[in-house]
């Protein structure tokens, strides 16, 4: 039976400058970089510890639209202080979409990466 979800995808226009931004803003790990036939690479990075990865595909990224106005995330990074993390990546050039937003769970603060995909960190409670 299923045992994990191992990666998932982001598709992103420019290989080079989002592995940049995962990594040298968000601090995620490059995992796996490799050439593929077709021309685009096979391109990962990860948290730290963790066997998940983000797979930075070559594609068009996609256009969430508003949901009761909000755009859903198609990521979400969990922080251990989520405040703390929102001015850290401030410090870096992230440009936040919300502030950190307080919810019975927990607090969530949104941001897009180079391409638009909307990406979120949270902490829970």
């Amino acid at each position: 039976m299923l045992e994990s979800i191992f990666y998932a995808s982001v598709f992103v226009t420019d290989q080079d400058r989002a592995l940049d931004f995962y990594t040298n803003v968000l601090g995620l790990e490059k995992r796996v970089d490799n050439p593929t036939p077709e021309g685009p690479r096979f391109l990962t990075v990860g948290v730290k510890g963790q066997d998940f990865m983000l797979v930075l595909s070559l594609g068009t990224p996609g256009q969430a639209q508003p949901v009761q106005g909000t755009v859903p995330p198609s990521v979400t990074i969990e922080t251990d202080d989520c405040r703390k993390t929102h001015e850290e990546l401030k410090s870096r050039g992230v440009e936040f979409k919300t502030d950190v937003l307080e919810f019975p769970w927990g607090y969530v603060a949104q941001f897009d990466d180079p391409d638009g995909n909307r990406l979120q960190i949270r902490e829970g409670r």
